[in-house]
């Protein structure tokens, strides 16, 4: 399978206040592979790393040492974001425009003739199940339908690797389930997902294989199925197991 996304031996250092401007490591020798066509989650408790990861990716934080790599093209060089949708955790779109007007926005950002633009944006509300509210002010739309407008402005220029931060945080469960049902539709076509989550029950049903991180550094990579299998347990308790997590209520 082709590799999409890859990093190796990427660090990140930076200054760290509460260490008395010491040197804090982000990321410690991270090696990830992401191949075409799959649906990979990227899990961690906060301040693990992946944020950091995924600033290195977009080109907002250069390493400190390794490489990372987008279709086989240094991040560090803008063409290697060309085939890739975004979606932050936090989003801020102008409330007065509509779903309708703020597609047609980043559709003009990215070059797209009237007539293409037309024909993604009818696609994008279908895919996103906002047809019916395309042209009310995006001020009036819930959490969940203004998260599901940002998942069609990551995908207004057809990428082939969508990078999500956190896609269903503070979603009520309605709206995570839709959320999981478009990432299982964009799967279907062929797109790449790569996604950090805290909701693991949702990354274990949707991903195909998911890397886990703490303090900087990578502790488990593999299939879903194969990590469950590996602990004797569901991915949560997985997780908290790998990351060395332990319960004060039930020790000695």
């Amino acid at each position: 399978m082709a590799t999409i996304l890859k990093t190796e031996k990427l660090r990140v250092e930076y200054r760290s206040r509460e260490m008395r401007q010491g040197t804090k490591v982000a990321l410690a020798g991270l090696d990830l592979e992401v191949h075409a066509g799959e649906v990979f989650g990227f899990l961690g408790p906060n301040g693990a790393g992946k944020t950091t990861t995924m600033n290195v990716l977009l080109g907002f934080v250069q390493p400190t040492s390794g490489a990372a790599s987008l279709f086989g093209i240094d991040v560090r060089q803008p063409i290697a974001r060309q085939r890739i949708g975004y979606l932050p955790e936090l989003t801020y779109y102008y409330k007065f425009l509509t779903a309708e007007e703020l597609l047609r926005f980043y559709a003009k950002i990215f070059g797209l003739a009237r007539s293409e633009a037309d024909k993604r944006i009818d696609q994008l509300m279908k895919l996103v199940e906002l047809e019916h509210a395309r042209k009310r002010p995006i001020r009036s739309y819930s959490k969940g339908m203004q998260q599901r407008v940002g998942l069609a402005q990551a995908l207004i220029n057809n990428p082939d690797l969508l990078v999500l931060d956190e896609p269903t945080s503070g979603l009520d469960p309605l709206g995570r389930m839709k959320v999981r049902e478009i990432i299982e539709r964009l799967k279907n076509e062929g797109k790449t997902v790569f996604f950090s989550s805290h909701e693991l029950g949702e990354v274990e049903t949707v991903c195909d294989r998911v890397a886990i991180i703490h303090q900087g550094e990578l502790k488990a990579i593999g299939r879903v199925d194969e990590i469950k299998k590996e602990h004797h347990s569901n991915l949560e308790q997985a997780f908290l197991e790998i990351i060395g997590f332990q319960n004060s209520a039930t020790q000695p």
